[in-house]
């Protein structure tokens, strides 16, 4: 997946970082609101039709997201807590996004976009609940191309190039397909784990 990929590649960096934030004394639940609380302002630039400020914030809230497990493991304050934390509030962050953008659509009388708008919320929390549910379950789950990295990646361009309904499309699809495509794994991950072993 992009994610680990990413995430390998850019881990040295992020750790580097988080140790010079962890001299101001931050703490990573702060850099997890903090991230939230930009992606929140980006769904009211969405709703004002204020696009590229939008996308622009968008990825500077990356940042802060992308930092708060380095901080967490580089001074030693990760939790059980911080991680049901950090994917709380990812939740959030990508419905404000997402609503932003239907306010937009519905006061431009655009109901197309609403719909892409919408579907595109549906998938990324079912892409999200259905690794989360599964794991509750103990089957692995992280099959799919789109991910909370690779969905706000779209949402970025989009964003920033003016492209949000073709980025919203785009999203609704592959965002669906994946979680389809995971509740499949699921069935086959515990169809055969409760298969009877054959006879010699």
């Amino acid at each position: 997946m992009i994610e680990e990929h990413l995430r390998g590649r850019l881990n040295g960096a992020l750790m580097r970082v988080a140790g010079l934030v962890a001299r101001t004394g931050a703490t990573p639940n702060t850099l997890t609101l903090l991230g939230f609380l930009g992606m929140a302002a980006a769904g009211v630039l969405c709703a004002f039709g204020s696009f590229l400020f939008a996308g622009l914030v968008v990825a500077a809230s990356c940042v802060f997201d992308a930092l708060d497990g380095a901080l967490a493991r580089v001074t030693g304050a990760a939790s059980l807590y911080g991680a049901f934390f950090d994917s709380f509030l990812d939740r959030y962050a990508e419905a404000a996004v997402y609503g932003g953008l239907v306010v937009y659509y519905a006061g431009a009388g655009t109901p197309w976009g609403v719909e892409a708008a919408f579907a595109a919320a549906i998938g990324s929390l079912m892409v999200s609940y259905a690794r989360a549910r599964a794991e509750g379950l103990g089957v692995e789950c992280r099959t799919g191309l789109f991910a909370r990295p690779e969905r706000i990646a779209v949402i970025i361009i989009g964003l920033v190039t003016g492209l949000v309904f073709p980025a919203l499309v785009v999203l609704a699809v592959a965002t669906n397909a994946t979680a389809v495509r995971r509740l499949l794994a699921v069935r086959g991950a515990t169809l055969s784990a409760s298969r009877p072993p054959r006879s010699p």
